[in-house]
């Protein structure tokens, strides 16, 4: 079988990639200069690293030597290397806790026997679909007659039908795969999938922890953003933007206000409107029905005092309120409603 020449003189030894790279790299370093870098990676990070170099296997002279001038080194000619899972966990001994070692090992060697087509079969049907929706009908094709059946099933279930019935006619006449092919296709899930995914999961905290900021005392709330601002200045702009206060009603669309306030006591708006500027009351007094505003309107106007604390805990309540039934899609929060404009 001819074999097309590479564009580089090396031939032979698979090239290495991504994470196999790092991998190599430590080992070629050694434990000491290793374990001061893998300090700065983060738990993620090192979970992959352990992964590659777990399964690097032979690497030769020639391959470190070219990786190494790559990263601008001075390095001899070494000995050739072979990953295994014992040495990395060597590598990692003295730099990280036992019982990290053991927990990064025990997903590692878990992980070994569970093929990243069962990895790909745990991923929410619905977001393999819009992935597969996005590749190449064969590449979706083949993805699909690989991960589980029972995933697959369901999978299609979220797929247009002209899609569905197509893919279905190209897993009847696949032809055997190329071991190289299979295995960039592997590869790339797994760098789409099971490290973007890892990522992603960054976004999930952020929205989580506007949850909890939503639900402090505005002066605990001001507080704890100002001292995010001060050290993490990128994430309390993200946090900003999840937030959603009682101030924040008033930029609703009336028809999301109307809806709003339709299922809020009487008693509870007059509390929560108490202290609040004319503007803005204006604003939410028009969103209530005509003889629910005259009784509002009324209650106002005695100016009857309430507790500061009983005004706090009816605002928390209307904005608890809004984020659930944005939660339910009921209304939205942040619409992009250009024809109105409020002034608080």
């Amino acid at each position: 079988m001819a074999v097309r020449s590479p564009v580089k003189a090396n031939q032979g030894p698979r090239p290495l990639k991504g994470p196999e790279r790092v991998a190599t790299l430590l080992f070629a370093m050694g434990k000491p200069a290793a374990s001061r870098l893998l300090k700065h990676f983060s738990t993620d990070e090192i979970k992959l690293i352990t992964r590659s170099a777990a399964e690097l296997g032979p690497v030769s002279p020639t391959q470190i030597e070219t990786l190494i001038e790559e990263f601008s080194a001075q390095f001899s000619n070494g000995a050739s290397l072979f990953g295994t899972a014992a040495e990395v966990e060597k590598l990692l001994s003295g730099v990280l806790p036992p019982e990290q070692i053991a927990e990064l090992m025990s997903d590692v060697l878990g992980n070994s026997n569970k093929s990243i087509w069962d990895r790909v079969s745990t991923v929410s049907e619905s977001a393999l679909a819009t992935y597969l929706m996005k590749e190449h009908p064969q590449t979706a094709a083949l993805i699909l007659s690989k991960v589980k059946p029972a995933c697959a099933a369901k999978v299609m279930g979220h797929l247009p039908p002209p899609l569905r019935n197509g893919l279905m006619r190209r897993m009847l006449t696949f032809k055997p795969i190329v071991d190289e092919t299979m295995r960039i296709i592997e590869q790339t899930l797994h760098e789409d999938f099971m490290i973007n995914f890892s990522r992603n999961m960054g976004a999930d905290t952020h929205a989580k922890m506007a949850d909890i900021i939503n639900k402090m005392e505005r002066d605990h709330m001001e507080e704890v953003l100002q001292s995010l601002t001060e050290v993490r200045p990128k994430s309390a702009e993200i946090l900003k933007g999840l937030l959603f206060t009682f101030d924040d009603i008033v930029g609703l669309t009336p028809r999301a206000r109307t809806a709003l306030f339709d299922q809020i006591p009487n008693d509870r708006v007059v509390l929560a409107l108490k202290g609040t500027d004319e503007a803005f009351r204006n604003i939410i007094l028009s969103s209530l029905a005509s003889r629910v505003r005259r009784m509002v309107e009324h209650e106002l106007n005695s100016k009857e005092p309430a507790s500061q604390r009983d005004v706090l805990e009816a605002r928390r309540a209307i904005t608890d309120l809004a984020l659930e039934m944005a939660g339910r899609g009921e209304i939205e929060l942040n619409s992009q409603d250009d024809g109105d404009t409020y002034i608080r």
